[in-house]
């Protein structure tokens, strides 16, 4: 079950990165078939590998872990720019973002 959901986790957050399993491996600094085995099933990474594959997509554990959260990096960056507006345009946006969500 939780090997299922590993794998599937990485596959999607490297699919919206647009980066191949062969690149990321390398990029990890493993052989050029590791993220491929763990997408695979044929493999867990050790903790020390899986926060490094936290950090190569710029999430916690926490992140990666929550599945109401389909695009963590980029609601991270949401949030980031989002406190900096002020209380009018808070406002604002929390309205738009409200009408966006009834027009599903």
């Amino acid at each position: 079950m939780y090997e299922d959901f590993l794998s599937d986790r990485l596959a999607e957050l490297r699919m919206q990165r647009g980066i191949s399993a062969r690149d990321m491996s390398l990029t990890l600094g493993q052989a050029n078939n590791y993220i491929n085995t763990i997408e695979n099933k044929k493999s867990l990474p050790s903790m020390q590998s899986f926060f490094y594959i936290c950090e190569f997509f710029g999430i916690t554990p926490q992140e990666f872990f929550d599945t109401g959260n389909s695009n963590p990096k980029l609601l991270k960056e949401f949030i980031q720019e989002a406190k900096k507006l002020d209380n009018e345009s808070f406002s604002h946006l929390l309205g738009i973002m409200k009408a966006l969500n009834k027009s599903k």
